[in-house]
């Protein structure tokens, strides 16, 4: 599913223009960038939580040559679904 989808999606169900529509959506998924960029979690109630983790620096190998290399600390978006969501896909 893309962004155009769920543009389209909440436009046949709610009725309003696509043009605000399309809007709305940007304005959540801009929320949630702000937010996870402030390192704050989002939370879903009944979807799921976004949560930014951080990961320390660590060796690492190049596959081809074998070389050692060092990989930087860096932070990383996981998601966790919520027991509900769980539940309707495994159902």
């Amino acid at each position: 599913m893309t962004k155009a989808d769920i543009v389209e999606n909440i436009y046949e169900r709610v009725g309003i223009s696509k043009k605000e529509t399309a809007s709305v959506v940007q304005t959540i998924f801009d929320t949630m960038k702000e937010t996870l960029e402030s390192e704050e979690n989002v939370k879903i109630s009944g979807f799921g939580n976004f949560v930014i983790r951080k990961k320390r620096a660590r060796r690492g190998r190049n596959p081809q040559t074998g070389e050692e290399i060092e990989i930087s600390a860096r932070k990383v978006i996981t998601f966790k679904p919520s027991n509900v969501l769980k539940d309707l896909i495994n159902s």
